[in-house]
């Protein structure tokens, strides 16, 4: 169980053309079912990433859009410069808290709580009854691990949280261990691996990238897809238990500086060191192998794809 109430929620009611929410937005949002969610990114003019974000369709023109708890006033403004002015937007942020349910047992544990949980399927949600509240209940998840999203009010989530914990199968958990967890499925953390100078094509988003509408940044993005990104994301695994730590020096050989380390941690289910970061594109990778450290001491390391970790229970049936 981990406490997530340090998160960002915006309230939108508007057309999501007309209203400006699909050029705030990478994403495609015309063909989003209601009661589903889509994650995506916020970029700015110059195609850097303002935020990372996950866009929930209420109703047809209803949405409610969660991004990351250090963002909340940059992507208020951000999202206020491009939504029309008879748009319909709230940052209900303070009065929403939220609580995220992880693990494979996830459903299990919650549908004595909240009956008809496991009707969910990966990113979609629905209302549910929720100790006399009627609450959204999502499941889409940042650990790689079957999950839900409580979005309770604020003033009560403490009760919410003391009634789940009623159950023996279930622990709290802190942020530091939803960092690991993240960082073994390879997802990236803003300010860690995001930020505004870094755009979806270098950070390995452009999946998330709807080129068939207009958006926010779409010039400097084509541009840079033009001319091609000059670093990019990479992952890799320690030879050792030693762990990568964010800005570390990312190497070639023993002495020629590659890039920097964004993401690092000891891995518990790997049992070794796994990392991600930026290297510039001229590099040579071949030898699929690269160094992390500084002067002092250097580390040696397999360049893998991601996930890190592959057993995850996300998108069970």
């Amino acid at each position: 169980l981990f406490d997530t109430c340090h998160m960002g929620e915006f309230f939108l009611e508007g057309n999501y053309k007309e209203c400006g929410l699909d050029f705030a937005v990478t994403q495609r949002l015309d063909d989003m079912p209601e009661k589903s969610c889509r994650y995506g990114t916020m970029l700015n003019k110059n195609g850097g990433i303002v935020d990372d974000l996950i866009v929930y369709r209420i109703e047809e023109e209803k949405w409610m859009i969660v991004a990351n708890g250090g963002t909340i006033e940059k992507d208020e403004q951000n999202f206020l410069s491009h939504l029309s002015k008879d748009a319909f937007f709230k940052n209900i942020s303070s009065e929403t808290g939220k609580l995220d349910i992880q693990g494979p047992l996830a459903r299990e544990i919650l549908k004595e709580i909240i009956p008809g949980i496991e009707k969910l399927d990966y990113y979609t949600f629905d209302y549910f009854e929720v100790l006399e509240h009627r609450v959204i209940v999502s499941r889409t998840g940042y650990t790689g691990e079957l999950g839900y999203e409580i979005y309770f009010p604020w003033n009560e989530i403490e009760n919410l949280w003391m009634e789940i914990l009623k159950n023996e199968k279930i622990k709290p958990a802190g942020l530091g261990a939803r960092d690991v967890l993240r960082l073994e499925m390879g997802y990236s953390l803003y300010g860690n691996d995001l930020d505004d100078g870094t755009s979806p094509l270098e950070a390995g988003l452009e999946k998330f990238v709807d080129y068939n509408k207009d958006f926010a940044g779409k010039e400097a993005l084509l541009a840079q897809k033009s001319s091609g990104v000059k670093r990019k994301m990479v992952s890799f695994i320690s030879e050792s238990r030693r762990s990568p730590r964010h800005g570390q020096t990312l190497y070639l050989d023993d002495a020629t500086a590659a890039g920097v380390v964004t993401s690092g941690t000891f891995s518990p289910a790997l049992k070794k060191g796994i990392g991600m970061g930026f290297v510039n594109t001229q590099c040579d990778l071949k030898s699929k192998k690269i160094f992390f450290g500084d002067d002092k001491a250097k580390e040696i390391a397999a360049l893998v794809l991601r996930p890190f970790y592959k057993q995850g229970s996300q998108e069970l049936i």
